[in-house]
């Protein structure tokens, strides 16, 4: 076995642990609903249709899940209980695919741009630089220059938090400390990126979300002063997401992309969560592509989503 197969499966083993709650939760209800059941009718449906909704796939969703699977009962005259949970599977990742743009399954660290400016954006509390400390040393160890900028200077130790992340990832900062001009931040962190000859910038921004109208100032102040610096910028924007918050999880993000122009999801937190479902919810309901999940809590534990591997993951093994 090649050194890049061992490190697929320790990815997949990773992913495997970080859902394990989720799974295991929502194995459980599926187990429940077709207990002592011959064949796959009505009521089954109607009960797998609860399950998942109480793990947090969403009702839309799940709606859209039933109905492939009522078709494909239909179209195969007979299914057996054994055979649901594989259908199940299969159901949810076409339909995760379909209409969709693909998404690469490794890193990318190509870029149009230089510096490639990268805002991150969420509520407080859902691991937001946390997740900028891991994008950091992916793009390191990818053999780029990352910068990064603490524009979230509302939040108190919101800048020692960026600067301990920015020492493990062994990347610098620009900051100016707490109650400073956000805007002023970022304009310094992409300026500093260009003339350093860096690949990457990577901005955090204060994640308050009381006021949609101040938000929207604030970070179109901010995306205004980055484009001064370099043309496009910011070229990405990411929304972090906590995933054990489940249906709020969802919310968060309407209300988000209703403000900013997110280019990508990040969903943190999978391996605390027995909500794991929403992620199926979120990256089939919105127009933005779930572009990474946390499922734990070293640097490395950052992945790039695949959607066929993260279903897998979540229904256990096929075999």
């Amino acid at each position: 076995m090649s050194w890049l197969q061992k490190l697929g499966l320790k990815k997949q083993e990773k992913l495997e642990q970080g859902v394990e709650k989720s799974r295991d939760g929502l194995l459980n209800k599926i187990g429940k609903s077709i207990a002592g059941k011959n064949t796959v009718d009505a009521e089954t449906l109607d009960d797998l249709e609860d399950a998942l909704i109480s793990s947090d796939v969403g009702v839309k969703t799940t709606i859209e899940i039933i109905d492939r699977i009522e078709a494909r009962v239909a179209r195969d005259k007979f299914i057996t209980q054994n055979e649901l949970q594989q259908i199940l599977r299969e159901e949810i990742a076409d339909l995760l695919k379909e209409n969709r743009p693909e998404q690469p399954a490794e890193f990318d660290a190509d870029f149009q741009h230089k510096p490639h400016v990268v805002m991150v954006v969420g509520v407080n509390g859902v691991g937001k630089t946390t997740t900028i400390g891991k994008l950091a040393h992916l793009y390191k160890n990818a053999g780029k220059l990352v910068v990064l900028g603490a524009a979230d200077t509302f939040r108190a130790a919101a800048v020692d938090q960026l600067t301990i992340w920015g020492e493990r990832a062994g990347v610098p900062i620009v900051q100016q400390g707490q109650n400073a001009d956000p805007a002023a931040v970022a304009f310094d962190t992409v300026a500093a990126a260009k003339s350093r000859g860096a690949d990457v910038a990577l901005v955090d921004t204060a994640g308050r979300l009381h006021n949609k109208k101040s938000l929207m100032e604030e970070l179109g102040k901010i995306k205004r002063v980055m484009g001064k610096v370099t043309d496009g910028a910011p070229h990405e924007i990411l929304l972090v997401l906590d995933a054990s918050t489940g249906q709020n999880a969802m919310q968060q993000a309407k209300a988000f992309t209703e403000v900013v122009d997110v280019t990508g999801l990040v969903l943190t937190k999978l391996d605390g969560t027995a909500k794991g479902g929403i992620v199926i919810g979120i990256s089939n309901e919105l127009s933005v592509p779930v572009k990474y999940i946390g499922v734990g809590e070293k640097i490395e534990d950052l992945q790039i989503f695949d959607r066929v591997a993260f279903v897998n993951a979540l229904f256990g093994s096929d075999e």
